[in-house]
């Protein structure tokens, strides 16, 4: 147990990330109270059972009330509606954080609504995986992994801080980051990818001549990589799209242009630029492992399988 940074959490959205971070006040003893908040009756339910929280309701305005921390964990399109909602109930001093994976239409949705004296101060913990609900938490989510700040101009250093400190418990390294850089980065390294994840697996699914069972049954460590991020949220990548979409549609320019590159050199029978390519790109993959930001086992650690 470590000490109490916090009176009063409110979580507005118990998903993966929400049901994560619940796991972690519980376990470190981080609040002297937790409050869930979400507009399903059966997830609220569910997630009492799961003792996420020591208060439950279906109203985020009730959830906020003398709340020190209030963490909005809801897809990114309904961060407005949240804001707006909670905003007259908000205690002087509070902070207010969320963890949408776009900053600049977060911002733009929940800032207008945020009174005097309350410090908003929008995040985004990049860690997760492609289960949703209040079953998909899990304590060590975001040991190793950053979490951005993207604070405004007139943000109180002290309330930063402060949330700083709370990731940090949770185990994440911390940075901050404007937000319109943070759109673009998160554009390239988690958005386009998903994009590219869904359209691989929808082509593969509307193609007549390859039936859904020699999909399934045939399914390469390729193709089923691709699998995996395309099991992601619908609701949530559906916002993400619509909310990012500047930053997205530029990255899929650059990709598309890039794709006609190596098209040529396929069709050109370049094997030196193909090689060229294979060889960077693989020393980016040894980078990311180097970092610690994911693992070198053989196949992701999928020969464990085997041992089942």
């Amino acid at each position: 147990m470590m000490a109490k940074q916090f009176e009063t959490i409110a979580l507005i959205g118990i998903g993966l990330i929400g049901s994560s971070i619940a796991r972690e006040i519980k376990d470190k003893g981080l609040a002297g109270s937790v409050t869930v908040s979400t507009r399903s009756d059966a997830t609220l339910k569910r997630a009492e059972a799961l003792n996420l929280g020591d208060r439950y309701t279906t109203s985020a305005a009730d959830a906020v009330k003398n709340a020190d921390l209030v963490i909005v964990s809801v897809p990114v399109g309904a961060s407005g509606a949240v804001a707006a909602e909670i905003a007259p109930h908000l205690k002087p001093g509070a902070i207010v954080t969320d963890v949408g994976s776009t900053k600049g239409s977060v911002i733009a949705q929940m800032a207008p609504h945020m009174p005097e004296g309350v410090h908003f101060i929008p995040g985004h913990p990049i860690a997760g995986t492609e289960y949703s609900g209040p079953d998909a938490g899990f304590i060590g989510l975001f040991k190793g992994r950053w979490c951005i700040l993207t604070p405004l101009p007139d943000t109180d250093e002290t309330a930063k801080a402060k949330l700083r400190g709370f990731w940090e418990t949770l185990g994440s390294m911390v940075d901050d980051m404007d937000p319109e850089h943070h759109d673009k980065v998160l554009a390239i390294v988690s958005h386009l990818p998903h994009i590219i994840a869904y359209n691989i697996v929808g082509t593969a699914d509307d193609l007549e001549a390859v039936t859904e069972s020699e999909v399934i049954k045939y399914s390469a460590s390729g193709f089923r990589d691709f699998t995996r991020l395309a099991a992601s949220d619908p609701t949530m990548w559906r916002d993400v799209c619509l909310h990012n979409k500047d930053a997205i549609l530029e990255m899929l320019a650059r990709f598309s242009e890039d794709l006609a590159y190596l098209q040529r050199a396929i069709r050109w029978g370049d094997g030196d630029k193909l090689f060229d390519l294979f060889t960077r790109t693989r020393a980016i993959r040894r980078s990311i492992v180097q970092a610690g930001q994911d693992t070198d086992m053989a196949d992701f650690g999928r020969h464990a399988m085997d041992q089942k």
